[in-house]
């Protein structure tokens, strides 16, 4: 499906460096050269540019790679799945964020193994921002989102619509009753990682109010949901998150929920693939058990 010059192209896209895509293509760095000029000749437009000594893809260059690159990695999918002996057997790699991977695909996955023994999965859990990389990148099928991503570049279909609350222990010290976000600024802010869906709801929410996650009185910041948890279960602090990750918290009145007025009381998750993929219709089939 792809010929020997885009593939050139995406090694290139890959190094960012002719020299090493040369390398790694085992041809001379003059032939990578020939192959991208070919490429920008036939589709009249220029691929690379440089930023001072760093290369860097064009517009132009940015369209061709997210098409190529969806390109081959149906076509390395498909190759596989011819090769298989049982076609019966399938084997899907994909990624969830850390809320849904942690808290809400377990039981939805158990059902999807019952009613499809066969079937083989490898699933990567991290947050929005690398899950988004890896399937820019064809490393991964699909991926089940809770955070914003820009939906011009992918298909999707909406699956789940999540509570999004503020929590704190029920004995916990505000320095006032909060009703509104701004009342929240002079507290201990217990937030996951840049490039969390979590952590971009809340500054979004707060950016609609003219505020930034600075404004807080002081920032805590922990990649682990669990630990994060347990800070504020530890009186430590107070933080927003999806309701279905503190649902047993609550239940057991560790942590209590505080309304806030101004704050967006529900999300979407999303079930997230590469745009024009040959393989969208098994994606939609699949959302289901999701």
């Amino acid at each position: 499906m792809l010929d020997f010059r885009t593939r050139t192209f995406l090694t290139v896209c890959k190094y960012m460096n002719y020299t090493k895509a040369a390398e790694k293509l085992c041809i001379t760095q003059p032939a990578v050269s020939q192959h991208i000029k070919f490429l920008e000749t036939d589709y009249k437009a220029k691929l690379f540019y440089y930023e001072g000594k760093k290369l860097a893809l064009t517009p132009a260059g940015e369209l061709f790679y997210k098409k190529l690159s969806t390109i081959a990695y149906d076509d390395q999918t498909l190759r596989k799945r011819m090769l298989q002996d049982n076609k019966s057997i399938m084997h899907l790699n994909f990624g969830a964020t850390r809320t849904i991977g942690e808290f809400y695909l377990a039981d939805k996955l158990t059902q999807f193994l019952n009613e499809n023994p066969s079937m083989q999965l490898s699933l990567i859990i991290e947050n929005t921002a690398y899950l988004l990389d890896k399937l820019q990148r064809g490393e991964i099928d699909f991926a089940l989102l809770e955070g914003y991503f820009p939906k011009s570049e992918y298909s999707f279909l909406p699956y789940a619509r999540e509570e999004y609350i503020c929590v704190a222990t029920p004995d916990y010290p505000f320095k006032q009753t909060p009703h509104l976000l701004e009342d929240l600024l002079t507290e201990r802010l217990i937030i996951r990682e840049k490039g969390s869906g979590t952590r971009a709801i809340l500054e979004k929410n707060l950016e609609n109010q003219n505020f930034v996650l600075s404004d807080f009185k002081q920032l805590i910041e922990i990649g682990n949901i669990h630990v994060l948890k347990k800070l504020v279960i530890n009186n430590l602090g107070i933080t927003t998150l999806y309701k279905t990750a503190v649902t047993q918290e609550l239940a057991d009145n560790q942590l209590c929920r505080i309304e806030i007025e101004d704050l967006q009381k529900t999300h979407d998750f999303y079930f997230v693939w590469r745009k024009d993929s040959v393989f969208s219709d098994l994606y939609k089939q699949i959302v289901h058990f999701f």
